[in-house]
Formats: structure tokens, sequence, C-alpha cells
């Protein structure tokens, strides 16, 4: 039992805990049993998960773990609530029951969806089928994987936690037959106009892009639309591939095919940085091809004195406005938010919490530039000792594996996320907050309407303790997503946040704020 006061009243709260052995849920599944689940009468806060050890850890902060939670193992879902009284905790406890043992959702009438055992049985009856998306726990997936390509597919690999072994053997059975294994870990991709994992709604053009990170390409996809450009195709590589063991394979193979691609004019490759000999064998290679190449390696020093059609750009941003600059002659209008505020001098820590892993890399880069050491779960300059807690200025990557592990990614699910922005905006050492939103298809629906009701309530507490807090937000999409970039941002505005252009501008912006630099008022917002 646990107490907590409210109204002045000491009210009983009543952790309920249920255990699922063996039952494996993907993160979609997990985030649709969760909002069930809150939304539950007498429910004050719930956790579904995988009782992997990093999630229990997570259970442990929320005050929600228990000696039942602690016996299931990795392979387990955990439901965990902490409830208004022993009935509304057992009612939640029983949906989740309900929902897991639900049928699914009948097919609309007339329309028969084809169901396959295996890879080879899907192939053999799509004919001229060329692409096999994969999303299966990591230990099965190098199998699946290799079926695929068996079979004459491309694979798109979504799947985590495959061995780096497995990875290099699939690359270099799918380079020897001419095809493209897009993974592991791979979030995001554009092929043929159709978006696959966590992607946006972007138009057609001469632009086309491969990546080893998911959310970067979504920025640089996301900013060329909204700038007029249009994308032709986007590959993902997987986090892994610049490395030097795997050596660049996936997106040595996709230049190749954007190189060769008749409605490609301007090719852009984005990465965090790689191995330095793989950037050159990369850069050698894009030299060597008929098309402009536009080239971001984040954080990477890149000395490469003979471009031959080779730019390089130092962010996200650059790469896209210097890709639609090649392709249509024209340099993209940055639009600079509303900037008539400013903080004290030295007032205030920064906290940046980023759902995805290239934009929490691109905004390290632009705060220690600035303010020094900044600490980080990436691979900045200071460690944090445990990336649930924040120590002075701090910029966390919550779509990390140490939080993800057995739980919705933050870009489905925001209640981590607000969870950890409500303890940050109460601190009375920071100063700012900058957090990415990241639109599109496969992320949370209506995102404005979790974080901004939090926001909300920070700014509100800020000032009746006298605190001068600003909250910047990092909003990744266009208007052609489900959610509609230009109404997410209208709400994030309404609710007393600043909403920038690009993410390396929310990066700069949430800067100046925290030393008092900015002083000048200009008009004309993101755009």
């Amino acid at each position: 039992m646990f107490y907590s006061n409210c109204d002045q009243r000491w009210l009983k709260l009543v952790v309920k805990t249920l255990v699922k052995k063996g039952s494996y849920q993907d993160s979609v599944a997990l985030m649709r049993i969760s909002r069930q689940v809150r939304a539950s009468s007498g429910i004050k806060q719930a956790s579904v998960m995988m009782a992997t050890a990093q999630n229990k850890e997570v259970l442990r902060e929320a005050g929600l773990f228990n000696e039942l939670a602690a016996s299931a193992g990795p392979g387990d879902m955990v439901v965990a609530v902490e409830a208004e009284s022993e009935e509304a905790g057992s009612a939640a406890l029983t949906l989740v029951e309900q929902v897991l043992a639900a049928p699914a959702a009948p097919e609309a009438a007339g329309v028969q969806t084809p169901r396959y055992r295996t890879v080879a049985a899907g192939a053999g009856f799509l004919k001229g089928a060329n692409l096999a998306v994969i999303s299966v726990p990591g230990v099965y997936a190098a199998a699946e994987a290799l079926k695929a390509l068996k079979n004459g597919l491309n694979v798109f690999l979504f799947s985590d936690n495959v061995p780096l072994k497995d990875e290099i053997d699939l690359k270099h059975f799918a380079h020897e037959r001419g095809l493209l294994v897009m993974g592991p870990d791979c979030g995001t991709a554009f092929v043929g106009g159709i978006p696959l994992g966590f992607a946006n709604a972007v138009r057609r053009g001469g632009i086309g892009l491969v990546g080893a990170s998911g959310t970067g390409l979504q920025e640089v996809m996301s900013l060329i639309d909204r700038w007029g450009g249009g994308v032709s195709q986007a590959f993902g590589t997987g986090g892994r591939d610049l490395s030097e063991r795997v050596g660049g394979a996936t997106m040595l193979d996709a230049l190749g095919v954007l190189s060769e691609d008749p409605g490609t004019r301007v090719i852009v490759l984005v990465s965090k940085p790689p191995a330095p000999g793989v950037a050159r064998a990369i850069l050698d290679q894009a030299a060597g091809v008929s098309k402009l190449v536009v080239v971001c390696f984040l954080g990477y020093k890149v000395h490469y004195p003979d471009r031959r059609g080779v730019f390089l750009a130092s962010t996200l941003e650059e790469a896209a406005q210097t890709a639609v600059f090649l392709e249509q002659g024209r340099k993209p209008e940055l639009g600079i938010p509303d900037t008539a505020f400013q903080l004290q001098p030295g007032r205030g820590y920064l906290r940046g919490l980023f759902s995805g892993g290239t934009l929490a890399d691109e905004a390290l880069l632009v705060a220690e530039g600035r303010l020094g050491d900044v600490f980080s779960n990436l691979g900045g300059a200071a460690k944090l000792e445990n990336p649930y807690h924040s120590q002075k200025n701090t910029i966390v990557d919550m779509g990390d594996d140490e939080f993800t592990v057995g739980r919705p990614h933050p870009m489905l699910d925001f209640s981590y996320r607000v969870e950890r922005f409500l303890r940050e905006a109460g601190d009375p050492e920071v100063g700012v907050i900058l957090m990415d939103v990241v639109l599109g298809f496969g992320s949370n629906p209506d995102p404005a309407l979790e974080l901004a009701p939090a926001i909300v309530d920070a700014l509100n507490q800020a000032r009746f303790d006298g605190r001068d807090l600003k909250i910047v937000i990092s909003l990744v999409g266009t208007d052609s997503d489900p959610q509609s970039y230009r109404a997410q941002a209208e709400k994030f505005r309404a609710a007393g946040a600043i909403v920038a252009s690009t993410n390396a501008q929310a990066a700069r912006l949430a800067v100046r704020l925290l030393a008092g630099q900015t002083k000048e008022r200009t008009t004309g917002g993101a755009n």
C-alpha cells in the first residue's frame, strides 16, 4: 500500500500487478493496452511493458515495483497499476485480460486478407513482390530476413537486438544478389511512394535519401517537403551500418541504387559519425556518381578537399536546405519563431527530453558548442551517471534501448516522457526544456493531446513559484501527416511552448534563451 496527499486529505492508493508469462507484445500493442488501462476509472498511473531489467527499474522509479513484478522474466508482460481502491485496480487488470483475449477485429464485408505462415508462401502468392517487412523478436529476425532474401525480396528489418554477426552475414548475402537489407533496427523508409515504419507523408520529387538514422531521415524528408521539394526514395540502413565491421554495406548499395534511379536527381546521405575508413569509402563512391550528393555525418569532422559534386552539411537543417537548392535552384527560408523574451544570463539549466536519437545528437552538438559539457546518455563528453536522473545541463535520448526494450517507444506513448517532463519542469534549477515531437505514420495520433496539458500545468506552476521557465518544441512532420504539422504547432503554441522550424533551430534557440542572449523580436513563425 502507498499513500498520497491529495487536497489535504490522505488517500490510500493500491498497487495491483498482473504478470502474463511468455506473452510477447510489440510496441503498438503495449501502447494500446496502456491507454485503455490509464483511461479506466480510479487509475492514478499504469505501466504495461515487457519485464526486462530496464523496465523493472522504471517500475521501481514509479513506485510500482513489488515481488510479483520481480518474479517476471524478460519474455513476460507485466501490468502494474496504482489505483484509488482495490476494486478499481482489480477492474483494470480484468480489462487487460479481456483485451488480450478479444478476437482480432473482423474484416470488412467482402474483403478477405490473405494470411501466410511463411515468407516463401507469401512471396509465391504475391507475384512481383520485391520487399518484405520483418518485425519479430530479435532472436528470430535474422532467420526470417534470410528466408526473404532467398526468395528474392529486399528486406526492411524493423527488429532490433539482432546480433552484429547476423547483420554482417545478411548484408553480404544481399549484396551478392543485388538486394538491400534495411536494418536491423531500421525505423524509417519511403520506397516507391510507400512510407514504412515511422515515416512522414511527403510529396514525390527528385531527392533520394539514405540514412543510418530514422528520425534524422524524417527531419530531412519533412523539411524538404515543407520547403517545396519532393522525395523519390528513402532507404534506412540501421544504426550500425557505418561501423567499421559492417562497413557501410547498405549505404553503399543504396547509394548505387539511387545513382541509377531515373527519378532521383539529388542524393542525401545522413548518419551519425561513421568509422573513418567507412566515411572515406562512402565519400569516394559519392564523388564517383553522376548526380549531386549532399552528405551530413553529424558531429564528424570531414576533410574532403576534392568534392567533385559532393556537398558537406553540418546539420540536418543544412542538408535539407542544400538538397532543395540543388534540385530547385532556390534556398528555402528558414522561418524564425517570435523570440520577444529572454532569461537572465546564467538562469537555470537546460533539459532536453528526446524521442529521436539523431535529433538528440544534433541538439547535443549545438548545446555543447555553447554550454560546454552537457550530460547525456549519448556519446557526448559528459556521460550521465543514471539516464533516469538529470545532472545540470542534460540531454537524454529516451528512445534509446535502455528506455524502450519491452515498452512502447516514446514517439508512440508519451506517458513516461510526460512524467519525466513534469519532474524536470518542477526542478527550480531548470530554465529551459527542449523536446522533440515526431509526427507521421506509426507515431502518436495526437501528441499535443497528451503533452500540451502538461506544458500548461508546468508553466502555470513555474509562474506561481516566481520562476521563468521556457519550453521549446522541435516539431518534425508535414501538413499532410495524419496529425497535421500546422495543427499540432498551433496547439503547442496555444499551450505556451515555442515551436521552432527545425531541430537545429530549436537547439540554438534553447541555448540562447538559457544564456539570456535572445533580445531581438522577429516574426514569421515556424513554417
